[in-house]
């Protein structure tokens, strides 16, 4: 049975946001309270999908007692059935833990892996395939920071994408992605194996990870690219090396002001992922288990060209729809992954 008491106050907790929203709120606290509300609103309308549905059946069978109403009640009792058990499961997924990055936009991060030039070319095809993915769901797509090489692949490449949900739809992408093709660079037509990494992160905001100036040096540098209008001829690059981590970001884009505010956006991110895995791998043991856990090493996907397929390694699923997939058709797949996670989730709760 669903936990009535949890529910009720539920619905009490989003009555009274929405009650502060109409009164006017303080201007500090619109922000927070609004952020909650919405995320409360979905949980709320399928708790009241559900409860109409158990008073519906309360009333139904309560009819069955008029022989004037009893078959129109029978009629009403089976269809009711039959959407309870889709309306209960739809409620405990909605009652399952939210991440609480998953609506926060994200940053994408795609370097080669092994591969030479076949796996920078294929970066790029991710790179391409993520922009158009994008489009296709209204969001917004800013390249932070793009390495290309001769040939036209991508040697690193940091993008930022915001839209409704963004984290939470792009999070299963991070891990080693595993294409079989025939390399534009081989003459012979030999199939070749190569790799692309993929690292998605939550954007971090500044109270969520404080960088003591202390922490971080800064460089200007002229930019360098392939070639052409890759090169920018000004010293306008910047590199931020975080002294504690070691990590260092880059952004080479035209203004040095933008480039050092896009590159203190990731070194955010990516601190703010260090604390996120560190505090997951402490809460939770089998997080291996769950399809979202982040482990960059691992190989989640190939993509199998002369066969037209794209297999999902962690869940077994195998489309033959290349070509729609690297159009940016992702849809499906993250579906999949949603589910499978929801659906992992749910055995863990009992």
């Amino acid at each position: 049975m669903l936990p009535e008491d949890r529910l009720s106050q539920i619905v009490q907790r989003f009555e009274f946001l929405e009650a502060q929203l109409n009164a006017g709120a303080a201007p500090d606290q619109i922000a927070r309270i609004s952020r909650e509300y919405a995320e409360l609103k979905p949980v709320v309308e399928q708790i009241a999908r559900w409860r109409d549905a158990r008073a519906g059946l309360a009333d139904a069978e309560a009819m069955l007692a008029d022989p004037e109403m009893r078959d129109l009640a029978a009629d009403e009792l089976a269809r009711l059935r039959e959407e309870m058990p889709a309306l209960e499961q739809a409620l405990r997924i909605a009652l399952l833990p939210k991440d609480a990055a998953d609506a926060r936009p994200a940053m994408i991060e795609i370097r080669p892996g092994t591969g030479g030039d076949e796996a920078a070319l294929f970066a790029g095809d991710l790179l391409s395939m993520y922009r158009r993915h994008a489009e296709q769901q209204g969001w917004s797509f800013q390249m932070l920071d793009l390495t290309e090489t001769e040939l036209g692949g991508v040697k690193e490449a940091v993008a930022r994408i915001e839209g409704e949900g963004v984290f939470a739809r792009l999070k299963y992408e991070s891990g080693v992605h595993r294409v079989q093709r025939v390399p534009e660079t081989e003459s012979g037509g030999r199939i070749h194996t190569s790799a692309a990494t993929v690292a998605v992160l939550p954007e971090a905001e500044e109270v969520d990870i404080d960088i003591p100036a202390g922490d971080i040096r800064i460089d200007t540098m002229r930019a360098s690219g392939a070639g052409g209008q890759h090169v920018n001829t000004t010293d306008s690059a910047v590199r931020i090396t975080h002294l504690p981590t070691g990590i260092v970001v880059t952004s080479s884009e035209k203004s040095q002001h933008q480039n050092r505010a896009n590159a203190m956006a990731v070194l955010r991110a990516r601190l703010y992922d260090m604390e996120r895995s560190r505090a997951d791998a402490e809460r939770a043991a089998d997080r291996k288990s769950q399809v979202g856990s982040g482990d960059r090493s691992e190989r989640i996907r190939t993509y199998n060209f002369p066969q037209g397929r794209m297999t999902d390694h962690r869940i077994n699923l195998t489309l033959y729809a290349l070509d729609r997939i690297m159009a940016g058709d992702l849809t499906e797949i993250i579906d999949a992954l949603t589910a499978h996670d929801q659906a992992a989730r749910l055995a863990a709760e009992g």
